[in-house]
């Protein structure tokens, strides 16, 4: 009795662990994102060049991040997930120096690309750890958290970014970043034991990863979830990456304020993923992702309403977006573990397909959907609540297909 006493402790306090590093691989991406977000106006100014220019150091990071997801994905289940991770992180870290001492907006540029290449391996391979690891509810459980942490950081990641840009200028947002990658690199070298053992690996050649991709492509249902989970997060995503033309014209903040619109979105995300651990084990996947479309449909619309009808000010612009952002943490984790449930055997480049898809459209949203709608703050109430609308047709398409 003593004996599996012990073990069961010991099983938590392993599992405890190895949530911890699954969280720390997960904020690595969002940070990346979001943490410069405050400080674009003054590196166009210091490097004379312009706001569009500027904004591509975000879409050609997410592009960059988007193409080497399909990347890590089989590389982690070639070589495993520890060396993957490992090896990622540390090309993050060298390449956050870099653009903490950028001499000009082209290097910035370039620099950002080499961010993406290397900040989508931990996303990627800790999806992947988490269906190594954990089955059932438990799974659920763990992916919530993860979920909740990579919708969360996004909006953490702008408040920390005016606080460092205040106090320390923008250069400082970089060197943050770069000791975050390194204290993400001690974790998984200390903490995270390998979960794939080596019986369970794919061959690394070309030809098997290329079959392997094409017959995850050609899984319809799986697709269609992946999309529907990209759709999803696009709307959140939106007034994220709008956030400085939100904030600075519509509502006339400034930098340091940038915690007045992401908090309340954080506690949104905090709740909905609070609900969907507690759903765990009593209700199926589907059933918690129709719930979790019913809150963000409504809220979208209430959106629209609010923009229309009332004068922009911090309540009827935030408080429907937080909203929106409680029902896509109940959603999301509940999507991917149903897309994961398809491919057991390649689970590493399922998770690479998801995040390909993820951002290479929030690399769209950044880049056209934003500059198209920034002319008025109900554009981008109805860019969320038609891409709400497109992510439940797909949705509603996938549960009819057989």
């Amino acid at each position: 009795m003593t004996d599996s006493v012990s073990a069961g402790g010991m099983h938590r306090v392993l599992a405890r662990r190895l949530t911890m590093v699954v969280v720390a691989l997960t904020i690595i991406a969002p940070f990346s994102i979001d943490t410069y977000l405050p400080s674009l106006p003054d590196i166009a100014h210091e490097f004379n060049a312009s706001q569009f220019y500027l904004q591509q150091t975000l879409s050609f990071y997410l592009i960059a991040f988007a193409a080497m997801t399909l990347v890590y994905g089989p590389l982690s289940d070639t070589f495993g997930r520890r060396n993957v991770v490992l090896v990622s992180a540390a090309i993050y870290v060298v390449t956050s120096i870099g653009c903490a001492l950028a001499p000009n907006a082209h290097a910035l540029l370039m620099l950002r690309i080499g961010q993406g290449l290397s900040a989508s391996g931990g996303l990627v391979v800790s999806r992947a750890i988490i269906r190594d690891s954990f089955s059932g509810a438990a799974a659920q459980r763990v992916m919530s958290r993860m979920m909740l942490m990579f919708a969360v950081a996004p909006a953490i990641a702008p408040i920390i970014g005016g606080w460092l840009h205040d106090a320390f200028g923008w250069r400082s947002v970089f060197w943050f970043m770069a000791a975050l990658g390194a204290v993400v690199w001690c974790l998984v070298a200390l903490l995270l034991r390998e979960t794939l053992p080596v019986a369970d690996r794919h061959p690394g050649h070309p030809r098997a990863i290329a079959l392997a991709y094409w017959r995850a492509l050609s899984e319809r249902r799986f697709m269609t979830m992946i999309v529907t989970i990209a759709l999803v997060f696009g709307g959140l995503f939106l007034y994220i990456a709008g956030s400085p033309t939100i904030l600075y014209r519509d509502l006339g903040y400034g930098a340091q304020d940038f915690g007045r619109m992401f908090v309340p979105i954080v506690l949104g995300l905090m709740a909905g993923a609070v609900v969907s651990g507690r759903m765990a084990g009593q209700y199926t996947h589907g059933q918690a992702v129709a719930v979790g479309f019913s809150v963000m449909l409504a809220a979208a619309l209430v959106n629209i309403a609010l923009s229309v009808l009332v004068p922009p000010s911090a309540i009827a612009v935030i408080t429907p977006v937080s909203i929106y952002a409680s029902g896509m943490a109940l959603a999301m984790p509940n999507l991917s573990l149903l897309a994961f449930e398809l491919l057991p055997r390649n689970r590493g480049l399922a998770s690479a397909i998801q995040s390909f898809t993820q951002t290479a459209f929030c690399a769209v949203v950044a880049g056209l959907f934003v500059p198209a709608l920034v002319g008025h703050i109900a554009w981008f109430a109805f860019g969320m609540l038609t891409l709400t609308l497109l992510a439940l047709v797909v949705w509603w398409s996938t549960r009819a297909s057989p």
